[in-house]
């Protein structure tokens, strides 16, 4: 009975959902900066698969059937810049700028940390898309040849970092604008970063949503001008 759920994606589906549920409660139990409901999450799932010796293959069937979600999602993500049409439109050219500048420096950094480190093309490739949304990433990844682990786990560092420091990092440059906050989040970790914007203020989630699509789009086109 056991080893017939093992083989099947019940095993990943229920190990993801429960680990993610344990996530939230710690955090709303702590309200710690660091407790983070994907990091705790993705600890709980290794810990599980370390201690009961389950192979990664038997857990991907269905964890797998949770990431082919990524694509939908993220088409639905432009929902958010519809939806917040009137504001973008009123702040239009300093969120364009933003979202511009952050898409440079994000691909500007990993080229010049990989050069100077001298890591192999492919990891390179795997690094540059860290600050955008996972499905958008993924492709920019496998497009320049780059490691698909390696730019999932890029993407949940800096979207955790994010999350989990932001408030920190605006109260030390003293951004108070909500706008302006927003923005920096969802450049530089999106879709997790802009949970944590939403929790902040309803306009630094608005803004963060925006800014997340837009840099996917951004660092989407800049890739293509890469030698």
């Amino acid at each position: 009975m056991i080893e017939a759920l093992l083989s099947t994606p019940f095993l990943g589906l229920t190990l993801t959902c429960a680990a993610w549920c344990i996530g939230i409660w710690i955090q709303k139990k702590t309200g710690h900066v660091l407790c983070n409901p994907l990091v705790i999450a993705t600890a709980l799932i290794i810990l599980f698969l370390s201690a009961f010796q389950i192979p990664y293959e038997r857990y991907a069937q269905g964890g797998d059937l949770i990431a082919m979600m990524l694509g939908p999602v993220t088409a639905v993500l432009a929902l958010n810049i519809y939806n917040q049409r009137k504001l973008l439109g009123k702040y239009f050219l300093p969120v364009f700028l933003g979202c511009f500048v952050g898409s440079v420096v994000s691909l500007a950094s990993v080229l010049f940390l990989c050069h100077l480190l001298q890591v192999e093309s492919s990891i390179t490739a795997a690094l540059l898309p860290k600050s955008v949304t996972a499905a958008i990433a993924l492709a920019i990844s496998e497009s320049r040849g780059g490691i698909p682990g390696i730019t999932a786990a890029a993407v949940l560092i800096a979207g955790a970092m994010g999350a989990m420091f932001a408030p920190m990092f605006s109260k030390l440059f003293r951004i108070t604008d909500p706008i302006a906050e927003g923005v920096a989040i969802g450049a530089a970790s999106h879709a997790l970063g802009t949970a944590k914007a939403m929790e902040l203020g309803p306009l630094q989630g608005a803004m963060s949503s925006i800014s997340l699509c837009l840099c996917g789009i951004m660092t989407s086109i800049l890739v293509l001008f890469l030698p």
